[in-house]
């Protein structure tokens, strides 16, 4: 009777395992990349400043000329300025850009 009751529960935690491990997969390669890419957008984001060289998720070159609490103020050349948010700035080419100005 009672190796019935543990075989029974055995049973219904090894129907739940493959669940378990799909979720701990996902989690370790799509989740937390994920949070860690944001993490260092932030961190990006928050070390720009005034004449930094930025690219906009937009493919807007520029450069800072004033920064407030969520927008830039990026000036696109001929004295043309276009207030972006914060978010609207793209990591990966604006660390391209400056990687290809450096050499």
């Amino acid at each position: 009777m009672i190796s019935t009751i543990l075989l029974q529960a055995s049973g219904g935690f090894m129907s739940m395992l493959p669940m378990v491990l799909i979720i701990v997969v996902f989690y370790f390669f799509m989740i937390r990349p994920q949070m860690k890419k944001q993490k260092e957008h932030k961190k990006f984001i928050e070390e720009l400043t005034v004449n930094s060289k930025v690219v906009t998720t937009a493919g807007i070159h520029g450069r800072i000329v004033e920064v407030s609490d969520t927008t830039f103020l990026i000036d696109v050349g001929s004295g043309v300025k276009i207030r972006f948010d914060k978010s609207a700035i793209s990591l990966d080419a604006s660390k391209a850009l400056n990687a290809n100005t450096t050499k």
